[in-house]
């Protein structure tokens, strides 16, 4: 069954609904972090992510769409048909698409709209028993792209964001040390120079003061 649900703005992150159960935050307070995880990696992506993925992530797997600038996210026992929770999330970016698709852009302030969760909740109660006509129906569907739906797990997905953020620094850090070695060897440089023709610029120095001196007497 459906366990979370979130629909945020790609781009940044902003969380734009929720859908949780009162009565099980407690339990899904980690796995509402991972979910925030996730969409931290997105917003911070240089690439854009895949429009829909699946994330293992212990015995539960987050599933993903992403329409425009908005992904729907939900969490599901990794027993619950891949079918089902597409499927679940289509109803719901279908909804909101319909009810906000043109104030997205302008939202500035988290859960924005949050009365989407009464949608959410009664949307969810159709899919809780997989078992109904309704859901038999639907995973007997030949849905192609589901089939095609890229499945990762959690500590990847995060895991590669962090090697790839510690990557960035480093590769930062080393860039500003070689602009600095830079400097340092150029400096280096113009005093082994000086050092090196110091000798000749005395010689010429004094030369040219005798052969002045000498013209001036």
């Amino acid at each position: 069954m459906v366990r979370l649900t979130l629909i945020a703005r790609t781009r940044d992150g902003l969380p734009l609904a929720e859908g949780l159960d009162a009565d099980k935050e407690h339990e899904m307070y980690s796995y509402k972090s991972q979910a925030k995880g996730i969409l931290k990696k997105m917003a911070a992506s240089s690439t854009r992510p895949p429009p829909r993925m699946s994330i293992e992530s212990g015995p539960f797997t987050f599933h993903y769409l992403i329409d425009g600038d908005v992904v729907f996210l939900t969490l599901a026992e990794k027993a619950y048909p891949k079918k089902l929770a597409f499927q679940y999330l289509d109803e719901l970016q279908s909804e909101f698409s319909r009810l906000y698709g043109g104030q997205i852009e302008a939202v500035t302030r988290p859960y924005a709209f949050i009365k989407f969760d009464t949608f959410i909740q009664k949307t969810k109660k159709l899919y809780l028993d997989t078992r109904t006509q309704r859901n038999l129906a639907k995973l007997n569907a030949d849905i192609a792209e589901v089939h095609s739906i890229m499945t990762r797990n959690i500590a990847d997905v995060l895991g590669q964001g962090e090697r790839l953020d510690r990557m960035t620094e480093m590769s930062n850090a080393l860039s500003q040390d070689a602009k600095q070695f830079a400097v340092k060897a150029k400096d280096l440089y113009h005093q082994a120079l000086f050092r090196k023709y110091l000798p000749l610029l005395v010689l010429v120095g004094v030369a040219v003061c005798v052969l002045v001196m000498k013209f001036a007497l």
